[in-house]
């Protein structure tokens, strides 16, 4: 009778509970047995519950001074620390990397399965991006992080071969994978909790828009599109940044309500009642847009990235081309003229397409499948 294979999960920081940190407890009740990995844990109390109390082993960056707040700081170290990790005695590494998770040294006979949210995006295609919302195009500073990105995509690039078989969480980030790596993936969306949400029927008259408000969300070109249409109502959820800029522009008109941040219970009501959810970002996965699907609500949505994939044209929403005024204003027109043809059964069932139970079957055959296993 052969043992019980012994499991490690590498991820790369545990700091807040963001979107990452929902997969890897999805991947912990997969495999509940399987210790636990990462460069630090700097995890509240009351953020933590669902570790189980398990222990953390951290890298040597959890000791640096300043690492709790300034932990990025130390981003030239990353790959060092992780490779640091001792995962030697473990038959399978499941990593769940969207920076150097994925960089841990396994060895010939142990299997390295990578969850890949995305390859570092800061170090690849949005480099100049990155730079640019640091304030580090030029001078030493620009010079010294260009650097350290440089040196970073040709560890990135090495340690790929390291991974067995990549997973990724959209084709879109699939696509990505290939391009920085050259290596194929298989796709597997990640866990939307859809239970959570029950399909209401009775829509109002209103379209709504949530997202935390920050540039790359583009709530304020949603808001400004609403501006050119006076006669449809749009509900905005959320805060941030971009807060006093998004409230200017929604100034004196009576049709654009700005409700700021709400609790989960208002947002879900809102996300039910909406006549339709607008979401305008360019995201590698995007969970909100599956959430109002959740609710049939169906959604109007910039199709690029990984809405082309939760969001189906025609059928539970549609798609606009660009982030544009004009394209926003049309998206909404198209909209009124074929929501009749849109059924609330079929959302809710597109929806469920990225529900826990999904992400966990397929994680879990994929892992059984794969060779050593």
């Amino acid at each position: 009778m052969m043992n019980k294979p012994r499991i490690a999960i590498v991820h790369d920081w545990l700091v807040v509970n963001g979107g990452a940190e929902k997969v890897l407890e999805n991947i912990l009740e997969i495999f509940p047995e399987a210790d636990i990995f990462s460069l630090v844990d700097y995890l509240e109390e009351k953020d933590r519950g669902w570790l189980n109390g398990k222990k953390v082993t951290t890298s040597f960056i959890q000791k640096l001074p300043f690492s709790k707040k300034h932990y990025r700081n130390y981003f030239p170290l990353f790959p060092i620390a992780i490779e640091q990790l001792d995962v030697t005695k473990y038959d399978i590494v499941v990593s769940s990397s969207y920076s150097v998770a994925k960089g841990v040294i396994t060895s010939p006979e142990q299997v390295h399965i990578s969850y890949c949210h995305s390859p570092a995006r800061y170090a690849w295609d949005l480099q100049f991006q990155y730079l640019k919302e640091s304030k580090m195009e030029r001078g030493l500073k620009s010079i010294i992080a260009r650097y350290f990105l440089h040196k970073f995509r040709i560890w990135d690039t090495r340690t790929a071969n390291g991974v067995d078989q990549f997973v990724a969480n959209s084709d879109f980030i699939r696509k990505r994978i290939f391009k920085c790596y050259r290596r194929d993936a298989k796709v597997i969306f990640p866990p939307v909790d859809v239970s959570k949400f029950a399909v209401c029927t009775n829509k109002e008259e209103f379209y709504l828009t949530a997202s935390r408000m920050v540039p790359y969300k583009r709530i304020d070109l949603v808001v400004e599109a609403f501006t050119k249409m006076p006669d449809r109502r749009l509900k905005v959820i959320g805060d941030g940044p971009e807060m006093s800029k998004i409230q200017e522009i929604a100034k004196g008109f009576d049709n654009i309500e700005i409700m700021g941040f709400q609790s989960n219970e208002v947002l879900v009501d809102c996300m039910q009642k909406a006549k339709a959810f607008v979401f305008a970002a360019e995201e590698d996965f995007g969970i909100i847009p599956v959430e109002a699907q959740a609710c049939g609500t169906p959604v109007i949505a910039y199709g690029k990235g990984g809405c082309l994939e939760t969001v189906k044209h025609g059928v539970t929403g549609i798609h606009f081309a660009e982030q544009t005024l004009d394209c926003v204003v049309e998206a909404v027109n198209e909209f009124d003229n074929v929501s009749g043809n849109l059924e609330i059964e079929n959302i809710r069932k597109h929806a469920e397409l990225f529900s826990r139970e999904a992400f966990k079957k397929n994680l879990s055959d994929l892992v059984h499948e794969t060779k050593g296993c």
